[in-house]
């Protein structure tokens, strides 16, 4: 009896690290201390001095049950930019740069090119979000999962000077909300989309005139990554008086969490266009649009609130970052809350 005829291939792991290399490499930050292989990952916040009182921001996340999206379809290459989108936009809520980000991937057997496969789309969404993919783990656990599947996680580390950390303390009534569009259903009320349609390859391979592609493919589109759109909002001089990350929960639980005590929030659902993919949801899985705003993000990833003069600067800084903005709604006096009209 030996380790691998336990069900744990070390050789595959050395091949997984080796194949993953390359994608680890293409992340890398001046302030990355060492490389792969190591028992922690460094990275050197000397240049953190700059700020008068630096904060450092965490978020962890997973990708929920999509993965079961990414089995059916043997697509692995495009999850784990959602596992680095749920954690580092997160930290941007806060008004924080995400430096680093580490992974642990748990699989019922370890194929060296899947889990390689898995790391590309996490390095590729630290690209899109500036952070640095120093360290992770793939653990081969035989018995506890099947052989084909995996669950994937992440945890992001960025900073944010004290002083520039939004809190949404200083959200008043006349500020506007201005909204970001999502890249579908990102990685958010996936139990319920796999309940609503029959998740087999067939299904899955079914084009939709409506969406314009098949199914799988609106579905497995990755979650939107809003660094970028945050950091160029700042850099145009914009106060941002706060932000809210649309997630599970969707506008009903995630909205308000930006909100001071007496402040409201009013989102008029017809200043943008809902996604067909919610669209199809809604019609398929006859399921009420109460739960649709209260599970999905309904096209809208993040929500932000500026004051009334900032609008205009702030939509062209979004653009200018490669994404979407609509002007969405208002924050009026209240109980702490969200309405719909």
């Amino acid at each position: 009896m030996d380790y691998k005829n336990a069900g744990v291939d070390i050789e595959a792991g050395y091949r997984s690290v080796e194949l993953m290399k390359k994608h680890v490499k293409e992340t890398m930050r001046p302030e990355v201390l060492g490389g792969l292989g190591g028992f922690a990952g460094a990275f050197d916040l000397s240049g953190i001095k700059k700020m008068d009182e630096p904060v450092l921001l965490s978020g962890t996340d997973g990708c929920g049950t999509k993965v079961k999206l990414a089995f059916i379809m043997d697509k692995h290459d495009t999850i784990g930019i959602d596992a680095v989108a749920m954690c580092v936009n997160d930290i941007v809520c806060s008004g924080g740069e995400p430096l680093f980000f580490l992974d642990y991937i748990a699989c019922g057997k370890n194929y060296p090119e899947k889990i390689a496969a898995i790391v590309s789309g996490v390095a590729e969404g630290c690209k899109q979000s500036g952070c640095a993919l120093v360290g992770g783990e793939t653990a081969e656990h035989p018995g506890l999962m099947p052989e084909e599947e995996y669950d994937l996680a992440g945890f992001a580390v960025g900073v944010a000077d004290k002083k520039e950390m939004i809190n949404g303390e200083n959200i008043r009534p006349s500020d506007v909300l201005i909204g970001i569009a999502s890249s579908g259903v990102h990685s958010n009320g996936f139990s319920l989309v796999r309940k609503v349609f029959d998740m087999t390859k067939e299904s899955l391979n079914t084009y939709y005139e409506e969406l314009g592609k098949t199914l799988g493919e609106a579905l497995i589109e990755p979650t939107r990554i809003y660094v970028k759109a945050l950091k160029s909002i700042k850099d145009c001089g914009v106060k941002v008086k706060g932000v809210s990350h649309i997630t599970g929960g969707g506008f009903y639980e995630n909205i308000p969490r930006m909100l001071p005590k007496g402040a409201r929030a009013v989102i008029e659902k017809g200043s943008y266009e809902v996604p067909a993919i919610f669209k199809l949801l809604a019609k398929k899985g006859e399921i009420s649009e109460e739960m649709m705003y209260n599970t999905f993000n309904m096209g809208l990833g993040m929500v932000v609130a500026v004051e009334s003069g900032d609008v205009e600067k702030t939509l062209e800084a979004i653009k200018a970052a490669g994404e979407q903005p609509y002007v969405v709604g208002h924050v009026e006096a209240g109980e702490k809350g969200v309405t719909l009209c």
